[in-house]
């Protein structure tokens, strides 16, 4: 026993003598590389070939006689086939009093089961398979969507149509997903990033408006199975339905199962289009605060309504984004690397398809930096406005915002469903390649132009999150006749 301990002993002390010499082997020869790999030129004298012309894969679109726009396009490349359905509705529709009734309408509308089959028995046919049926709806749109392997195609898709046309909505589903909300709700103020992004919106939209006004107790408790049903009525129907679908299938054959599924729903008489909502700037110029005193930094939002995507200058506008932002950026490079004033910052004119968006600009400080960063991100809006960018900043924005243009053109999905999109807000089909010449012809003097017209200091309104104790200089050094409000985010109880 005793010598085969000493064996034992003898292989271990070999062992770790092979492996320590293994370690300094590659210590030694991982220098090599090193050396070897030192690049003959600067990286900004390398040189790049120009990017590849971008074309849109053959594709079909056709209509079924009840209304549904349907877009095909096949990809052969790998056995998975995946489809998505656009509804025109939105959060913008539900009732004031009934908030957070579309975001209901289109959980349960999955999870709550079929006329055909339980939610238990959806989630093990799908988990079987591997396969996904998932719905939900936004603020502008409500969407279904589905993912399968081609050998499973006709039974998921079977499932993925009975979720949207057959629905039940059940009881136990709802209540479940409105205490999911109500825990939502009671969390809401514990994240100080989501705080500032949330009263930033009703600033600028209105507190009630419908893009920004918060989901409340008393809003969920309003809200009843009747009510998912009838929102769902109301704009789930034929007319209202642009469905894509893209992967390993052949065309005439998933036209034919589409118009097989699809093609005898009838419009619902409940269906209604109503107007959008109107949109204003609520709050102009002012400046307000939310005292969080457990902070040691502060987040700050300024800002100021929009446009839309389809404003003429909204290439220009991309470049002036790119002027300002990015690692290369003004913002980046004078504020948070040269003064040390922020963790982050940014400044983006963000647009949106059918209603106006918001110029937004802040970041992340230290609580005692706070006036200074808020002076220098005015200061960078000033400048731009009222002097032109250098050649150098126009060329290396146009080059950021083309070279990453490219990625919105990954794979198939990715343009099928951007062709979806425009059709969805009613923009033309190559809305994205004129975009693409057009921020090729940008020059100085157009980015000079369009952060004078669409920059509007007087307009910006500012929100603080932080802690008022530690802000020193305090916010009121920014102005003699400046205007500070505090906000009151204390979570309503319902009545």
């Amino acid at each position: 026993m005793f010598s085969n301990y000493k064996r034992k002993i003898t292989r271990s002390k070999i062992f770790i003598t092979a492996f320590l010499a293994v370690v300094m082997l590659l210590a030694i020869l991982g220098q090599i590389p090193a050396i070897a790999l030192t690049p003959a030129k600067h990286y900004t004298e390398l040189e790049f070939p120009p990017l590849p012309e971008l074309e849109i894969p053959e594709y079909t679109r056709f209509q079924l006689d009840n209304g549904i726009v349907v877009y095909l396009m096949e990809d052969h490349e790998l056995p998975l086939i995946g489809g998505r359905a656009i509804f025109r509705t939105g959060s913008r529709f539900e009732p004031e009093n009934k908030a957070g009734l579309a975001d209901l309408t289109g959980t349960v509308m999955r999870t709550g089961g079929t006329s055909k089959h339980s939610p238990d028995k959806i989630n093990q046919i799908l988990e079987q398979k591997a396969a996904v049926v998932e719905t939900s709806i936004g603020g502008t749109a409500g969407s279904a969507r589905f993912s399968c392997l081609t050998e499973d195609l006709t039974e998921v898709f079977g499932l993925f149509t009975e979720v949207i046309r057959e629905p039940v909505f059940a009881p136990a589903k709802l209540e479940f997903y409105k205490q999911q909300w109500q825990g939502a709700i009671a969390r809401r103020n514990d994240d100080p990033e989501s705080i500032v992004g949330r009263e930033f919106q009703k600033l600028i939209y209105g507190a009630q408006s419908p893009y920004a006004r918060n989901v409340e107790y008393e809003t969920l408790n309003n809200i009843s199975q009747e009510d998912l049903i009838d929102f769902y009525a109301k704009y789930f129907h034929p007319e209202n339905i642009i469905l894509g679908v893209v992967g390993d299938f052949q065309t005439k054959q998933m036209r034919s199962l589409i118009t097989e599924k699809f093609g005898n729903w009838q419009p619902s008489i409940k269906a209604v289009k109503p107007p959008l909502p109107n949109v204003s700037q609520a709050q102009v110029g002012d400046m307000f605060f939310i005292d969080q005193p457990q902070l040691t930094q502060s987040y700050v939002q300024m800002g100021h309504l929009g446009g839309k995507l389809d404003n003429p200058d909204y290439t220009a506008l991309s470049v002036m984004n790119e002027v300002l932002n990015g690692l290369g950026g003004r913002l980046f490079n004078n504020i948070r690397s040269r003064q040390g004033l922020a963790y982050s910052v940014s400044a983006y004119w963000s647009p949106n398809y059918d209603y106006p968006g918001v110029f937004i600009a802040g970041g992340e400080t230290r609580s005692d930096a706070t006036v200074p960063f808020i002076k220098s991100v005015n200061e960078e809006i000033e400048r731009i406005r009222t002097q032109p960018i250098t050649k150098e900043e126009l060329t290396h924005a146009k080059d950021s915002t083309l070279n990453s243009f490219i990625f919105n053109f990954q794979d198939p999905a990715q343009t099928l469903s951007r062709l979806m999109r425009y059709e969805y807000y009613d923009y033309p089909k190559d809305f994205i390649f004129r975009y693409r010449q057009e921020i090729e012809n940008i020059t100085v003097e157009d980015v000079q132009r369009v952060a004078q017209k669409y920059l509007q200091p007087d307009k910006i309104v500012t929100l603080v999150v932080g802690n008022k104790e530690a802000i020193q200089p305090p916010l009121s050094s920014l102005g003699n006749d400046l205007k500070i409000t505090s906000i009151d985010i204390t979570i309503p109880e319902p009545s």
